[in-house]
């Protein structure tokens, strides 16, 4: 990154009386007190972290599938009955809402005439629906033996950040916010998606935007996240299937109001009444 020129010459020494007045101002990157510089701490890791999105993969699939072992949920799939047909993987792929048809499609391009390609002209077909025809009886069979393809293990991480993980993580850092906040984006990407009606990320995040404004806006970043999380409560509780808000209320809530902007473990929470721990 560049810098405009600055004068590099040594600051004068500050008398006791003057150091003590400037404990805790950053100047140019440090602060003084008597003679000696001590440099400002480094910033926290953001969620790209390895750690840090190693937890957020972990309190995804609390939510979505009831265990912290996410890397089990390759070869999950079934129909939950919210009207998006089968829903699958490590992120919850669904055959009605496109990315599933992106992820098999993806898996057919690297891995040719896998046991999944032959769905493709049915997915295309039930996409935007909760149909399964052309897809049963043998599509959820053959899922579950294609998760066992580490090349379709590597197709799900990568559709999981190219269309959830990375846009949540880029967009939280350009708004200014720290992990917790792009876990909270990137926990609402994976369920409410990206489009434009007023239940999708974009629709909550316009709605949080009405009453508060995010740290690179000025804003606070504890108010921001509570009105953001204000809005997916409000998004989740206008579909039956994602009435139960409590991934929100007894997990990301309870570590906002810990103060726990940089998600550090340990954590404690609750997801449907299950509880949860990470040391």
């Amino acid at each position: 990154m560049a810098h405009a020129d600055r004068d590099t010459a040594a600051p004068a020494p500050l008398s006791r009386r003057s150091a003590v007045a400037a404990l805790g101002v950053i100047v140019v990157g440090a602060f003084f007190t008597g003679r000696r510089a001590i440099a400002a701490p480094a910033a926290a890791p953001g969620l790209d972290d390895p750690a840090k999105k190693e937890t957020a993969m972990k309190l995804v699939s609390s939510a979505e599938n009831s265990s912290l072992d996410w890397k089990a949920q390759y070869r999950y799939i079934e129909d939950i009955g919210d009207g998006r047909g089968y829903t699958a993987g490590i992120i919850g792929f669904c055959s009605g809402t496109g990315d599933m048809l992106d992820l098999v499609q993806l898996y057919a391009d690297r891995r040719p005439g896998n046991v999944l390609a032959r769905y493709l002209p049915a997915l295309r077909e039930v996409n935007g629906t909760d149909s399964h025809t052309g897809l049963d009886p043998d599509y959820p069979g053959d899922w579950r033996r294609a998760a066992e393809d580490t090349a379709f293990q590597q197709a799900q991480n990568d559709e999981r950040d190219r269309v959830y993980f990375n846009p949540a993580v880029a967009r939280g850092k350009t708004d200014g916010l720290r992990a917790l906040g792009q876990f909270a984006y990137y926990d609402a990407l994976v369920m409410h998606g990206d489009g434009d009606d007023p239940t999708s990320f974009r629709g909550i995040r316009a709605r949080a935007l009405r009453t508060a404004r995010p740290p690179a806006q000025g804003g606070g970043e504890t108010a921001y996240l509570n009105a953001f999380l204000d809005a997916r409560v409000w998004a989740m509780r206008q579909e039956e299937a994602h009435s139960d808000t409590s991934r929100v209320d007894t997990a990301q809530r309870v570590f906002l109001r810990d103060g726990n902007l940089d998600l550090n473990t340990p954590l404690d929470w609750k997801v449907y009444g299950d509880s949860y721990h990470l040391g």
